[in-house]
């Protein structure tokens, strides 16, 4: 079973394994209660503490938890957001976090996200805001369950397995535990630590990979007319933040197939748009090309569909597959969908290429 990720906090902690959670922690937009003035932190600002840095992978060891241990890489980028890829071994979780306004905030997470896909402009309303200026001892905000989030310290010693840090202190009072994140200056966070009922859950900045691409194992399926049988290769593939993975994956379905089997995509085939929509329903547009290129009797054809639908249904964890051409759905001299119509993915039978 896959193990999810609890986000409670600027990063994660790992409460409980096997526990599905979504982030439920909102920010009220309280008025902030900043309780000493000190002029000399006034300069220091949010995006300081939580740079954007692309092809970049955060490391962390974990103690006091099976899945406290996590790696976090950048999929995306924009002028004032990041989208995290969130890998606990267990599950991957994807999360966006934006710097504005004096704030840093998540504001939207999908968990289960092992596939590549844009989420920065996606908002469901639940909002967390991890970090609020000023970066002063003693600022304060209310998160939606009531718990408290205070910058407890601006100048604390950090020690983690990547190194010794300066860092501010921020602390959470709720309900359930008490929770302290450890951002540092240039790096980001570096420490989160989870406190309940003497139990202690922490996660330590390890590691820092720079010029790091994502790889990821994909499996894609190609038909062979001769015995009449889908086959599929598994292949790893790189992506760099900003990577558009409709381009990646279109690429790869042309390139190296192997010669015991048919291509899938012709030359001048292109993927339109790929995506889930919020009812995680997949939906691949292809142009006109892949039906004029297509030169292919109804059982080949169909063997074709097949080898898209099993590979990027696969590829997106669905069973089924909405196929168009050119935003019309899909019709050809032998097989014509509906509108609404869809393939199911289907990988009975298929052999594995060697």
């Amino acid at each position: 079973m896959k193990k999810s990720i609890l986000i409670g906090s600027a990063a994660l902690v790992i409460l409980l394994a096997g526990c599905q959670s979504e982030s439920n922690s909102s920010n009220h937009n309280n008025e902030v209660n900043t309780k000493e003035k000190a002029p000399s932190v006034q300069s220091l600002k949010i995006e300081d503490y939580y740079p954007i840095k692309e092809n970049t992978r955060y490391i962390y060891d974990g103690k006091g938890n099976e899945y406290a241990s996590f790696n976090v890489y950048v999929d995306y980028t924009s002028e004032n957001k990041l989208q995290e890829r969130i890998d606990n071994g267990g599950t991957v979780m994807a999360r966006v976090v934006e710097l504005k306004d004096g704030k840093l905030t998540s504001t939207y997470s999908r968990a289960e996200a092992y596939y590549r896909e844009n989420l920065l402009e996606t908002k469901t309303g639940d909002e967390e805001t991890l970090l609020m200026e000023p970066l002063k001892k003693g600022t304060t905000w209310r998160l939606e369950d009531s718990s408290v989030r205070t910058i407890t310290n601006t100048s604390v010693d950090v020690s983690t397995p990547s190194g010794n840090y300066k860092a501010i202190e921020v602390t959470t009072e709720g309900s359930n535990g008490r929770n302290i994140d450890y951002y540092a200056k240039g790096v980001g966070l570096v420490k989160t630590s989870f406190f309940s009922e003497g139990m202690e859950v922490s996660s330590s900045l390890s590691k820092i990979e720079e010029n790091a691409p994502l790889v990821q194992t994909i499996t894609f399926y190609y038909p062979n007319i001769d015995d009449d049988k889908l086959y599929f290769k598994s292949r790893e593939l790189s992506f760099l933040t900003n990577s558009i993975t409709k381009k990646v994956l279109e690429d790869a379905y042309k390139e190296n197939v192997p010669n015991t089997v048919e291509p899938v995509f012709s030359e001048n085939t292109k993927i339109n748009s790929l995506y889930l929509n919020k009812d995680n329903n997949l939906y691949i547009d292809l142009n006109q090309a892949f039906l004029t290129e297509m030169s292919a009797g109804a059982a080949y054809e169909g063997m074709i569909l097949q080898s898209i639908v099993n590979t990027f249904g696969q590829y997106y964890g669905v069973a089924k597959v909405y196929l168009t051409i050119d935003n019309e759905p899909y019709s050809s001299g032998h097989i014509a969908m509906e509108k609404g119509g869809f393939f199911e993915v289907n990988v009975d039978g298929a052999i594995e290429i060697k």
